[in-house]
């Protein structure tokens, strides 16, 4: 994994100078190695993550075919490289490198942007083509990698993270009231397409588009579409097996050290039982917090512990087991560096802890794959089953959406306006989901629930994953995140799907024989959070802290006496499962860092 960043411009030059500024900002994605393309309209730089051809697959690469130069910088990795490799060379073409960045340069030489559709893995690239004077950028299909984007003018900068753009000198940090309604109203969640800053802009995932003297022009390559399915149920479980075996096998490939996230959970323990079925010798990690045994209480949506099931699955498989502590005082001091990494206030100690957990296994690991995405393709949350959370007008996984707004000042946000820009982007996305006429009822709503949460859920999961895992240099990939097995799946009859009224019964199905049953039937444990009290403190002390400057931004935007009303309830959560209050209080101090670190000026 690398990060990439450029400007383009194809009527004067661009500024060599100020788009390395972009790139100096994302070393911590690339360590390894880094490199500058300059050409009249293009400067394209690359930081390098070494993990296949560590010698030789260096970056911006250039190939000349046909008179013609074509160069790439490149995020990612692609899990079919020999097998494109294989045709390409039936066609002629002469690889210098092992590495999977010539594959893809040499593939849209070849295919053009049909390439897109032969690519099997993770991505970001844009290819610059001198002879035509154009850009060709691309994103994976699930968007696991990256890919930000900005034009003044008739100049395009894009970059692996906002703070690459941030960081040409040109670029204002400003933020308009759109940017302030899903800061207040969706955060983690955003928009699809959003920068969330004015003018910074992403591309969705499964997009691609051409930039030129005409502009970006963006196209939809890759979405789930409705079909009729008619296996048998050994039929579909036998197909789903085969599916996740061949994206976990293939995932595996690395001239690096690899491991596996286990957290004992059904998810992370199928992906690890596979990739120990081809690895003999498996690292494994599990997380904890520190003082978590003591203080844990059981709730409906974390009934148990994660870190008996942790090693009761590890030496199940027989791996190399580690299970990492999280001290709360990194928890919370780490607050501020993972609202860096995302470029926004996130899911407080949920991504703080990952980002220490991630910094921890990078000392001995530089790829790990990880269970996300299971739940979103498989049904493993609550609306996918209840249809009165799909048909209320706002996102199901907000519990309440106008807590976080009652905190803020008139002055600060509009919140009729917020909700209705909040509620038309949810609406929006549900009425697109692509159904069948003769889906019945349980059937429309699962697709319903599958579409929402691939398109926001879990690009928020997706994006607190790359953020936290790269802010360490360390690559996580992710199996389920794989384009014929969430195709698959998404026609899958949910009655196959939700079998005896079990969350993720496919799945499991698909999984009998590779695990003990206390995790094959375990129910659903998502994420841990921290439940010692020294971090509800640690956190209140800092909001406080936060609040003594009189001319901060919280100071000036928060309703006091609301937030004192609110300190005193500890009963509810405001996204997601795991979001209660010691996350709402890290939350409001993840924004004011945010605000004033950044700079931001509202506009």
């Amino acid at each position: 994994m690398c990060s990439i960043s450029g400007v383009l411009n194809f009527y004067s030059r661009p500024d060599k100078d100020k788009a390395i500024k972009m790139s100096e900002v994302l070393t911590h994605r690339g360590p390894d190695s880094k490199g500058v393309y300059d050409d009249y309209n293009a400067v394209l730089c690359h930081n390098r993550l070494a993990v296949i051809d560590i010698k030789l697959g260096v970056q911006p690469m250039s190939a000349n075919v046909g008179g013609r130069e074509y160069t790439i910088v490149y995020n990612g990795e692609i899990y079919n490289c020999d097998e494109l490799r294989q045709k390409l060379s039936s066609l002629g073409i002469k690889f210098k490198t092992n590495c999977d960045t010539e594959v893809v340069l040499y593939s849209y030489i070849v295919f053009g942007e049909k390439c897109v559709d032969l690519l099997n893995g993770i991505f970001a690239f844009c290819i610059y083509d001198k002879g035509k004077k154009r850009a060709f950028l691309a994103r994976d299909p699930f968007g696991v990698k990256p890919l930000y984007y900005y034009i003044e003018n008739d100049t395009l900068l894009f970059a692996s993270e906002v703070k690459g753009i941030l960081a040409h000198p040109d670029v204002k940090t400003e933020i308009d009231d759109e940017g302030i309604y899903q800061l207040i109203y969706m955060t983690p969640v955003t928009t699809n397409g959003s920068g969330v800053f004015k003018g910074i802009k992403e591309f969705c995932a499964g997009e691609c588009g051409y930039f030129d003297k005409d502009g970006l022009k963006i196209k939809t390559y890759f979405s789930l579409a409705a079909n009729e399915q008619n296996l048998s149920k050994d039929q579909t479980v036998e197909k789903t097996r085969e599916l996740l075996f061949n994206s976990v096998k293939s995932q595996l490939v690395s001239d690096v050290p690899l491991c596996t996230f286990l957290s004992g959970g059904l998810d992370s323990s199928v992906v690890s039982a596979i990739a120990k079925s081809e690895k003999s010798d498996l690292c494994t990690y599990s997380f904890e917090y520190e003082g978590n045994k003591q203080s844990f209480e059981s709730s409906l949506f974390q009934p148990q512990r994660d870190d008996e099931f942790a090693v009761l699955c590890a030496d199940y498989l027989k791996t190399k087991h580690t299970v990492l502590t999280a001290p709360t005082k990194e928890v919370a001091d780490n607050l501020i560096n993972a609202t860096f990494a995302r470029d926004l206030p996130g899911q407080a100690d949920i991504d703080s802890s990952l980002l220490y957990f991630c910094s921890k296994v990078k000392e001995n690991h530089t790829v790990a794959l990880s269970g996300e995405c299971a739940d979103e393709i498989f049904g493993g949350y609550p609306w996918f089953y209840r249809k009165e959370m799909l048909e209320r007008d706002f996102f199901p996984w907000i519990h309440d959406p106008n807590l976080r707004a009652s905190l803020f000042k008139d002055d600060f946000i509009d919140k009729k306006k917020g909700y209705e820009y909040a509620k038309d982007v949810y609406v929006a996305c549900r009425n697109a989901c692509p159904v069948l006429s003769s889906d019945s009822e349980s059937m429309k709503t699962s697709r319903i629930a599958s579409y929402l949460s691939q398109k926001f859920f879990m690009q928020s999961l997706l994006e607190r994953k790359d953020r936290m895992s790269m802010y360490s240099s360390l690559e996580v990939r992710v199996p389920f995140a794989d384009k014929k097995l969430a195709q698959f799946v998404f026609d899958v009859p949910w009655e196959i799907k939700f079998e005896n009224n079990v969350e993720k019964a496919l799945l499991r199905n698909a999984a009998a024989g590779l695990l003990p049953d206390e995790i094959l039937y375990r129910k659903k444990s998502p994420y841990p959070k921290t439940h010692n009290k020294e971090y509800s403190k640690s956190v209140l002390d800092m909001l406080n802290e936060s609040l003594k400057n009189k001319d901060g931004f919280l100071n000036k935007v928060i309703k006091k006496q609301v937030l004192s009303d609110i300190l005193q309830k500890d009963n509810q959560t405001w996204f997601g499962q795991l979001m209660a209050l010691p996350q709402l209080i890290a939350w409001l101090v993840q924004l004011d860092v945010f605000f004033t670190a950044y700079k931001i000026s509202i506009v």
